[in-house]
């Protein structure tokens, strides 16, 4: 790789003494650099298990180690001569302190396996794991051969009701309808040979369609009660800690979706990594937890209304349900796998992501392009890819472009590693681009979910007509999708051809912990540097229905009784009343456009308008409706609204309970209706004497 200590050393600010052979020739110094007490940064992650093992073994190591990949992402590539900046950027990366630690979710597994399936394959399996996992088979057919005669495993037989759970917590539900009890069964086979309709299997279970209850098989079983006709099906349950599905996929009824809960896998058994893979999964195990909920910030429901469902409609492992009860969303960690997409379309930031939390990722992302820029790197696009699919891509991209078989990761596409790719969203985009990357470009793989897909599009579009909006001309979102280093390639090398345009002054705010924060900022800065301030900006920006957290209502006057409900329903207070006067105010720098207000309106007269307003008001409260207060008939005191109190008395004035004086006292306000009750039962007490 052509590397310069020289300007590598400018763009970081600091003296380099550059190895060029990083590998076991450089061991001495490696070892002599971490007991220096100093960051060392192995810029190579092809020996990192060596070099953490000599960090391990080197006798007073004191200094902090970390690993970066300059090789594939950037040095093997037809560009390698121009990618100084971006070594330079994804050194100065690899230089931040590691993010502050997060909960962690544990996993206990006794390794009791439950293994569902033909009862020839599942015992064949069971055989490879059995001296390390407690093995029960529940039988799915015999399979093509049947099982072995002799019954190395307790096997369980009827039809699964139920499946739930994770790693160490799993319970099965069955209901056991078979007439042969498994338990009593020697598998002499004796019943099987007898059957005349050919309807008990190898795996022992009685298909009662077929059955024409002859009753050979009870006759010919030597084993007192072992078939049994007129048992009654009995519903039991067990606890496993893993589970391994040998039934087809469309044909199993449980954990349809896309991300699987941890200890259940899929396999016909000739997957030998999945078998290998049971083996590992004994003992305690720990993952992050991945999310920071705040319910006071959601918008999910209040008063039993519904308004936003983002979360829950996207999570491909089904963690997040609705609890309308408690006014909020539950989200099962066990469940949880880290994608962030509930983060991601979150308009308020209720739910955020905190693995890494968003300051760190930004201080991340704005370390990288400010490096790049100050050694003198261009149009800067940001390869944003998992560290799972995506990165092996990018990895085995950058051998290609070694063996001269591809032209590689181009020299101003800074690839970053995410825990997943639906992790982040419009307010990190639109933060980075403030910074002066060109482009955002999100790799996705075979990986993702279809609706992780949609919520990536959804989000894009709302950050892309923002930029448009602004006159920053060109496309500075987009997805990438590629399954093969071939067309990966392809791929990247189209990022370049058209040019985009981008602030003329980088931003320098921080990244905040609160999601709406941070993209006022980034909205502010871009507001500032748009191309159109000087011509002239638009009023607002319209923005697709579809995903936006920003945007204003309309309130349609002639229906609104100015009832208020709204305004106990908003979770942002963006609606608020006036204490002093009969109206509804609204800030629309608040407004995440849930629908709460929308749903809970009793007179369908709000609609939701999605757009960023780019004038003053958007930060100042607006009256939206207001009406004339009604004075009450005793007092005078103002309460309520002429037409709210009307509407009441007309659809009133007919009801058997408010005629007469009842019909009077609604005209009151609440002292003088209670006034004037209380003095009309005295009256009737005194006439009565």
């Amino acid at each position: 790789m052509p590397l310069n200590a020289q300007d590598l050393g400018k763009a970081l600010r600091e003296d380099l003494t550059l190895h060029s052979t990083l590998c076991r020739r450089e061991a001495g110094a490696f070892t002599q650099a971490i007991r220096s007490g100093d960051e060392v940064v192995v810029a190579c992650t092809q020996e990192q298990r060596l070099f953490a093992d000599l960090g391990q073994q080197t006798e007073g190591a004191v200094s902090p180690i970390r690993f970066v990949n300059i090789r594939e992402t950037g040095g093997w590539s037809r560009d390698a001569a121009k990618a100084g900046p971006k070594i330079a950027a994804l050194l100065a990366a690899a230089h931040l302190p590691e993010p502050p630690p997060v909960p962690v979710v544990t996993y206990k597994s006794a390794g009791r396996l439950l293994i569902i399936g033909p009862l020839d394959a599942a015992e064949r399996v069971a055989a490879l794991v059995s001296d390390v996992l407690d093995v029960t088979l529940f039988a799915q057919g015999p399979g093509q051969a049947g099982g072995a005669q002799a019954r190395r495993y307790p096997v369980l037989g009827g039809r699964i009701e139920a499946l739930t759970g994770w790693l160490g917590a799993f319970e099965l539900r069955w209901s056991d309808s078979n007439p042969i009890q498994l338990d009593l069964c020697t598998r002499c086979n004796a019943c099987v040979a007898a059957c005349p309709e050919n309807a008990i299997g190898l795996d022992y279970q009685v298909d009662l369609s077929a059955c024409t209850s002859h009753r050979d098989c009870v006759k010919v079983c030597q084993v007192a009660g072992a078939i049994d006709f007129q048992r009654v099906a009995s519903s039991d349950t067990a606890q496993f800690d893993l589970v391994l599905d040998m039934r087809a996929p469309h044909a199993t009824p449980t954990f349809l979706q896309h991300a699987l809960p941890q200890g259940y896998l899929r396999s016909d058994g000739s997957d030998v990594s999945t078998v290998l893979k049971l083996r590992e999964l004994v003992g305690e195990f720990e993952k992050p937890k991945f999310f920071e909920y705040k319910q006071k910030l959601c918008a999910h429901s209040r008063n039993t209304s519904v308004g936003c469902n983002a979360c829950v409609d996207i999570c491909s492992a089904e963690a997040i349900s609705s609890d309308k009860a408690r006014q909020r969303v539950v989200v099962n960690p066990n469940l949880c796998v880290g994608c962030g997409a509930c983060t991601t379309v979150c308009p308020t930031g209720a739910m955020s992501y905190a693995y890494p939390p968003a300051a760190e990722q930004g201080l991340r992302l704005k370390t990288l392009l400010s490096t790049y820029a100050a050694a003198g790197g261009k149009d800067a696009v940001l390869l944003l890819h998992s560290q799972d699919r995506g990165q092996a891509l990018v990895h085995e991209l950058g051998r290609a472009a070694q063996l001269r078989v591809a032209q590689g990761v181009p020299a101003n596409v800074i690839p970053v590693a995410l825990w997943h790719t639906a992790s982040t969203g419009v307010d990190l985009w639109l933060s980075a681009i403030a910074y002066g990357a060109s482009q955002i470009a999100v790799l996705v793989t075979d990986e993702e979910a279809p609706q992780y897909l949609d919520g990536l599009r959804a989000q894009m579009d709302v950050a892309q007509r923002i930029l448009n909006g602004l006159g920053y001309t060109g496309t500075h979102l987009r997805i990438l999708q590629a399954k093969h280093p071939t067309d990966l390639d392809a791929t990247l090398q189209t990022l370049g051809q058209t040019r985009q345009v981008i602030p003329a002054v980088p931003a320098r705010f921080a990244v905040a912990k609160e999601k709406r924060a941070t993209l006022e900022m980034a909205l502010g800065h871009l507001q500032e540097q748009a191309p159109l301030a000087r011509t002239g900006l638009p009023v607002a920006i319209d923005l697709p229905a579809q995903g936006s957290p920003l945007g204003t209502i309309q309130v349609d006057k002639d229906r609104c009784t100015l009832c208020l409900s709204c305004v106990s329903a908003c979770p942002a207070s963006a609606l608020q009343d006036n204490p002093q006067l009969p109206q509804l105010r609204f800030l629309e720098q608040n407004c995440v456009q849930c629908g709460l207000c929308q749903t809970t309106c009793p007179e369908n007269a709000i609609t939701l308008q999605p757009r960023l307003l780019l004038t003053p008001e958007r930060s100042q409260l607006q009256v939206l409706n207001e009406a004339k207060p009604w004075a009450c008939v005793r007092c005078s005191k103002p309460f309520g609204t002429v037409k709210a109190i009307e509407a009441m008395l007309g659809k009133l004035a007919g009801h058997a309970m408010f005629q007469g004086e009842a019909l009077e006292r609604l005209k009151m306000c609440s002292d003088c209706r209670v006034i004037d009750l209380y003095s009309a039962q005295n009256e009737s007490k005194v006439t009565d004497l």
